[in-house]
């Protein structure tokens, strides 16, 4: 299993879906990209990003993953949403020194409800092959009992592997504790994995590259437990070249709900790009096509930015 950077440059690529997210930036390792790339262009097919349910909103910092479902539609390939309110109650240890606090069902019901609100306007719904679904993984996960989940999956899980997760590895590493509850989001996450591959032929995972020990669980678990060859596929980490932290703010994060980030500061966010952002952000972060962006930067900075804060605003706000 191959955790190489893929990129235009260091791979050949055959299928328009791929290539295309490739070409933007959104791709930074995959489990077996040549079979991938191969799987995209031979058939259309399902592919889903979970996002839990720890804040009432989305931040920028979750586009990435939400425009790759995007351009994965636009091929013609179906986007899965699934939305953690199960996970959620375990918390992904994932970056983490200690134990996210924990939320109350009132709590992760009300943000699951936000945040399935943002979906719909960059995924289409409507009926169609590749329509897009969004489910909620406590309505598999609830029904789990622990002897059930044990001797199912239990034996499909090496523990050397479990171990070498990036999250267990720097917890044990600074000696911080991880609880029995922590370590076992992964099982759970793979268990999603299962589950979408069983009911919707699901083969391709997504997400940020801080999922990837997350995302290799699930792929693992499947050729062990279904006997079937499945796909990860993660986006980059995006740091702004000020160095501020995509999503991030001098008053906080920028969410994509209007309730808690109204428009024109949603908008000004955009306006405050660094010049060595631009370009990379057009092509992350709006549906231009390349030669569109390309004349825009050559217009200049001011330009520029006035095009990206627009296009990334209509996306998000209308």
């Amino acid at each position: 299993m191959s955790d190489e950077p893929c990129s235009p440059e260091n791979t050949f690529l055959s299928s328009p879906s791929l290539k295309c997210l490739a070409d933007r930036g959104f791709v930074n390792q995959c489990t077996d990209v040549s079979e991938l790339d191969q799987t995209l262009q031979e058939s259309s097919i399902a592919a889903y990003v979970g996002f839990d349910c720890t804040a009432p909103s989305l931040h920028i910092g979750h586009l990435l993953p939400i425009m790759m479902l995007r351009w994965l539609q636009k091929f013609g390939h179906r986007p899965i949403v699934v939305i953690g309110s199960g996970t959620t109650r375990i918390g992904d240890p994932t970056g983490k020194d200690t134990a996210r606090p924990f939320l109350t069902d009132e709590e992760i019901e009300r943000n699951s409800r936000e945040i399935e609100r943002v979906f719909y306007k960059f995924l289409d719904f409507s009926d169609g092959d590749n329509g897009a679904v969004i489910v909620d993984n406590f309505s598999w996960l609830r029904k789990l009992g622990l002897v059930e989940v044990l001797t199912r999956y239990g034996a499909r899980f090496p523990m050397s592997q479990m171990l070498s997760k990036d999250s267990v590895q720097l917890r044990l590493q600074r000696s911080h504790e991880m609880s029995l509850l922590e370590f076992n989001y992964q099982v759970l996450q793979a268990i999603d994995f299962s589950q979408l591959y069983e009911t919707y032929g699901c083969v391709l995972q997504m997400g940020g590259g801080d999922q990837w020990g997350n995302i290799v669980s699930g792929v693992e678990l499947i050729r062990r437990y279904n006997g079937a060859k499945v796909f990860g596929l993660t986006c980059p980490l995006i740091k702004r070249a000020d160095g501020a932290k995509m999503g991030k703010s001098e008053s906080g994060a920028v969410w994509l709900s209007e309730q808690l980030l109204d428009d024109a500061d949603y908008h000004r966010y955009w306006l405050g790009t660094p010049e060595p952002d631009l370009r990379k952000f057009m092509l992350l972060f709006t549906d231009a096509p390349v030669d569109v962006i390309d004349k825009q930067i050559d217009k200049g900075p001011v330009t520029a930015r006035q095009f990206l804060a627009q296009e990334a605003t209509r996306l998000c706000r209308g």
